[in-house]
């Protein structure tokens, strides 16, 4: 099974140079549900992709009252499914749509939050490169005034965009900044707002805890997402909650204290332990208590 990360970049990089065309406004959702915990749909995949409906009633069952989505198949088709479940639908990432038909999936599905979780790579390919980033001062300034545009456009649309990051994003870049730092200091706080994957934080070599305390208001969105000790450099086997690396107790209290307003649930594979909703069900036991 590719990686979150790899099966997006696949697809993201084939229309990075269309995503800054005209868009339409629409209307703003807002999630009513109060401290609601989600989960990345792209997490139980595979599951769903086999029983769409049978995967999505699962996830409800144990508890789970939000999915973050990926457009799959048509966003008529999984805006259905979703009520059908359930289950709300307040964020989605586009990076695998682009923007305008990410912003038209955004407005059937109903949904608040448009992310992006490819940007570096995005550029990379719009500079005429292979879709490799690389992660500079100057890319992370190119990065942060390109996430400004689209945070323009999503709010033209009466959406709002958000920024996930990976671990490459805690790059030092000079001057005791980091990359990700550079891209908080550079973006407009109204245009653009961050979804912390906290466990991508941890692998970067940071804490999640510093970035909430020094950053309220601006991550209303968050990942759970946890590791095993890593075999060799740039291997980064997925665990589940509480069984790997990444103490989420005092993360879940920086972040509800920073204005956290949705957390997702998303863990990396392989599931080679246990089966995809077998392991959305012990992050659920993990992380419920914690928020």
């Amino acid at each position: 099974m590719l990686t979150r990360r790899q099966f997006l970049a696949r697809s993201a990089l084939l229309g990075g140079a269309a995503w800054l065309a005209a868009g339409s406004p629409g209307r703003l959702f807002a999630a009513a549900a109060q401290k609601p915990l989600g989960i990345q749909l792209y997490m139980v995949l595979k599951a769903y992709q086999d029983e769409p409906m049978g995967t999505l009633k699962t996830l409800k069952s144990i508890g789970y009252s939000e999915i973050e989505a990926i457009v799959t198949t048509t966003a008529q088709t999984l805006r259905d499914q979703l009520k059908e479940a359930g289950l709300a639908c307040p964020s989605m990432h586009f990076d695998s749509l682009g923007i305008d038909p990410g912003i038209e999936a955004a407005h059937v599905l109903g949904t608040q939050y448009i992310v992006s979780s490819m940007l570096p790579e995005i550029m990379a390919k719009m500079k005429g490169g292979k879709g490799e980033a690389t992660y500079t001062l100057d890319d992370a300034k190119r990065t942060a005034a390109y996430a400004n545009q689209i945070g323009e456009k999503a709010k033209q649309a009466g959406l709002q965009y958000a920024y996930h990051n990976h671990h490459k994003e805690f790059t030092e870049v000079g001057q005791g900044q980091t990359y990700y730092d550079v891209l908080l200091k550079e973006t407009d706080p109204q245009l653009v707002k961050f979804e912390l994957d906290c466990g991508w934080v941890h692998a970067g070599g940071k804490n999640p805890v510093d970035y909430f305390n020094a950053n309220p208001g601006r991550i209303p969105l968050m990942h759970a997402k946890d590791f095993l000790p890593s075999p060799a450099p740039n291997e980064y086997p997925g665990a589940e909650l509480g069984r790997g690396t990444v103490d989420y107790k005092p993360i879940m209290a920086a972040a509800d204290r920073a204005g956290l307003k949705h957390c997702f649930v998303e863990q990396e594979g392989p599931f080679s332990r246990v089966s995809q909703l077998e392991a959305a069900r012990i992050d659920y036991a993990y992380l419920r208590p914690l928020r």
